[in-house]
C-alpha cells in the first residue's frame, strides 16, 4: 500500500506543520537530512507515496537527495514535492530538471497542500499501476510468443520428418537407401547459399533457403505411382516407358495438392514447384511443361542441379557411379541438359564443397 510520505526538513516547526497537514491521509516519516531519507527510501521504496522536501531549510540535503533519486530512477516512481521561495525562479527551474513534480510556496495553505499532494500521488499511482499492467501484459505476450515459437518449431520439425518420410518412400521404391534425399538437401543448400552470395538480386534469403532445402526431398515423390517394372528396369527404357517415368512430376504435384493444407501457402507452392519443374531445362528442352530460362522457379533449378549431380556420382539400377570430376564436367558442358549459366558459375565456385559431401 503506497500510503507513506517522507518529509525532509531541518526545521522542526515546518516539519511539524507539514506533518499535521498530511497525517489525516498518510503515514508520515520525518527526516532531517539526505542520508536518513535515502536509508528510509531504500528500505520502504515500494510503500512510499510521495516525498516532501523543504528546500528553504534543507537545500544542500534536498539537492543531494534529488540527485540520488534521479540516478536510481526513483523519481519516475515516487513524486517529489518541494517547499521553495516563489521568488527563486532559477532554483525552481533547476528543481524541475531533477524530476520534481510540484512546488509548494509558503505561507502554507493547508487545503491547497493536501490537494496538491493528493493529486500528484493519485497520478503517480495510476501511472505505476498502468506500467505494472503493461509489464504484466508484455510478459504474458512474451510467454505466449515463446509458446507459439516452440509450437512452430515443433510443427516445422514434424513437417520436415513428414517430408523426409515421403521422400524416402520414393527412394525405397527406387531400391535406394534413402540417403539420396539427404544428399540432395545438402547439395541444394550449398548451391543456394552460393547463389545468394553470387547474385543477391535472385531474392534468396536464409529463411527461403531453409524452406527450399526442407521441401527438396519431395522432388521425386511422384515415383511412388510408377510401376516397378518401369521404375526398376535395369535396361534402356522404351519411349512409352520414358513418358511414363516423366509423369512422376505431375503425379507428385497431385500428391502434394492433397496435403498442401498442412503447410503455409509459400511452403506448399515451393514444394509443388520443385516437384513439377525439377526436370525442366534452361533451354526449354525439359519436361513436363518445357519451361525456358527464368520461367523455371529458382528453387526448382537449384534442386534440379543437386538431383542430377547426386544421380551421376552414385550407382543406380540402370548405371554405375561416375567419378565426381567427370560428373562435374558433364553438368557444366550441358551433357545432362542445359542449366542456368549463373548456377553453373555457382557450381564451379562451390565444387570442392560439393565433392566433399
Amino acid at each position: 500500500m503506497h500510503n507513506k510520505i517522507i518529509i525532509l526538513d531541518k526545521n522542526d516547526t515546518n516539519r511539524s506543520a507539514l506533518n499535521t497537514i498530511l497525517k489525516p491521509d498518510y503515514l508520515i516519516f520525518e527526516t532531517q537530512n539526505a542520508s536518513e531519507t535515502l536509508s528510509l527510501l531504500e528500505k520502504s521504496e515500494a510503500g512510499i507515496a510521495a516525498i516532501v522536501i523543504d528546500m528553504l531549510t534543507s537545500e544542500n540535503d534536498g539537492f543531494e537527495l534529488l540527485k540520488e533519486m534521479k540516478d536510481h530512477a526513483w523519481n519516475n516512481k515516487i513524486p517529489v514535492l518541494v517547499v521553495c521561495d516563489s521568488a527563486a525562479i532559477n532554483m525552481e527551474k533547476e528543481l524541475f530538471t531533477y524530476g520534481v513534480s510540484e512546488c509548494i510556496n509558503q505561507p502554507f495553505d493547508n487545503a491547497l497542500i493536501r490537494l496538491k499532494v493528493s493529486n500528484i500521488v493519485k497520478l503517480f499511482q495510476y501511472q505505476n499501476e498502468l506500467e505494472q499492467k503493461i509489464e504484466a501484459q508484455t510478459e504474458k505476450l512474451r510467454l505466449q510468443n515463446q509458446v507459439l515459437k516452440m509450437q512452430a518449431e515443433f510443427l516445422q520439425k514434424s513437417n520436415t520428418r513428414i517430408i523426409d518420410l515421403l521422400g524416402s518412400m520414393a527412394e525405397y521404391r527406387n531400391l535406394e537407401s534413402g540417403e539420396h534425399i539427404q544428399r540432395v538437401k545438402i547439395y541444394t543448400k550449398i548451391l543456394a547459399k552460393e547463389l545468394m552470395k553470387e547474385n543477391p538480386a535472385c531474392g534468396l534469403t536464409e529463411e527461403k533457403i531453409a524452406v527450399i532445402v526442407s521441401a527438396s526431398p519431395l522432388h521425386d515423390i511422384g515415383k511412388i505411382a510408377i510401376p516397378d517394372t518401369i521404375l526398376l528396369k535395369p535396361g534402356k527404357l522404351t519411349d512409352e516407358e520414358y513418358e511414363y517415368i516423366k509423369s512422376h512430376t505431375i503425379c507428385g504435384c497431385e500428391i502434394i495438392e492433397k496435403i498442401k493444407d498442412i503447410w503455409n501457402k509459400e511452403y506448399a507452392q515451393i514444394s509443388m514447384d520443385i516437384c513439377r519443374y525439377h526436370h525442366e531445362r534452361y533451354d526449354g528442352n525439359g519436361y513436363p511443361d518445357r519451361l525456358k530460362g527464368d520461367e523455371i522457379p529458382i528453387h526448382a533449378q537449384l534442386v534440379s542441379v543437386a538431383d542430377v549431380y547426386d544421380a551421376l556420382v552414385h550407382e543406380r539400377v540402370y548405371k554405375e557411379a561416375l567419378p565426381k570430376d567427370r560428373a562435374y564436367r558433364m553438368i557444366i558442358h550441358g551433357e545432362c541438359g542445359i542449366f542456368s549459366p549463373t548456377l553453373m558459375t555457382c557450381l564451379a565456385n562451390c565444387r570442392t564443397e560439393m565433392e566433399a559431401v
